[in-house]
């Protein structure tokens, strides 16, 4: 733990040295929620196994074929948050296609947040970490707005997996160029998950040190926008959102010509 406070505490202490005000006011925030600081903890593997085999039995599939199935899933040593997913696909068939979808690499990237997600009539462990599986899949193929307003629909308290949550939150919102979010979501995961896998840490170290080097509107500024608008045209997403951004970087590589141009005429290099 102390470990993972110095990384987060390190990182962000780069990040205001180097004079970013949109993660220092993520420290700020951090340092509000301090009461929070470890808190949040994934259930042991046995615990949120038993929640899923209530879940199933509280759904009515407790038939022979059903458990046997149930029993697959949980043997092995996947991530938990894949166990429950498929738990959930057991059990109602609007999870199980939207799953399926979510991980069909072939299939179109949604443009609207399922309703299953939305529904307060649903069960809470049933829209709360299918929330969390299908922004996992999503994130996974680059589809971070759809995962992004997936995750939002519930809270990383309410899940059985918070590091995962977190992670996926911060790595579509590093991906969408929202530093002071990513910044909020990467110290909650360094700092409030106790019992995080390393590979999160790693990678969330990462995109910290990778966002010191943002600068508003400079080339870096400029290629991370072409690769959203490359990402959303790949995803037929080429509707006024991107055209947007096209313009933006449009205008900005003219504003960078003027200058040079200026700056030749004044005799400068």
């Amino acid at each position: 733990m102390k470990l993972r406070r110095s990384i987060s505490v390190l990182a962000l202490g780069a990040l205001l040295v180097a004079g970013n005000s949109g993660l220092a006011q993520a420290e700020k925030k951090s340092s509000k929620e301090i009461a929070s600081f470890g808190t949040l903890r994934a259930p042991a593997p046995e615990a949120a196994r038993s929640q899923a085999q209530d879940w199933l039995k509280g759904v009515g599939k407790t038939d022979e074929t059903t458990m046997k199935e149930f029993a697959k899933v949980w043997d092995g040593d996947r991530p938990v948050i894949d166990k429950v997913a498929d738990t959930l696909a057991l059990g109602d068939t609007d999870a199980r296609q939207l799953l399926d979808e979510a991980r069909d690499l072939t299939a179109s990237a949604p443009m609207v947040v399922p309703a299953i997600l939305k529904d307060a009539k649903r069960d809470g462990f049933l829209r709360s970490n299918l929330a969390v599986a299908y922004a996992k899949a999503l994130s996974n193929r680059r589809i971070h707005e759809d995962a992004l307003e997936a995750l939002r629909t519930t809270k990383p308290e309410a899940v059985v997996d918070p590091s995962t949550y977190l992670f996926h939150r911060a790595v579509s919102e590093h991906a969408l160029l929202m530093k002071r979010e990513a910044g909020e979501s990467i110290v909650r995961l360094l700092d409030d998950v106790l019992d995080s896998p390393e590979r999160y840490k790693m990678v969330a170290g990462l995109m910290l040190f990778d966002m010191m080097g943002w600068k508003e509107k400079d080339l870096g500024w400029i290629a991370r926008k072409m690769d959203n608008i490359e990402r959303r045209l790949d995803q037929s997403r080429g509707g006024p959102q991107t055209q947007k951004m096209q313009k933006e970087v449009v205008a900005r590589l003219d504003e960078i010509i003027k200058e040079m141009e200026n700056r030749a005429k004044s005799g400068g290099s």
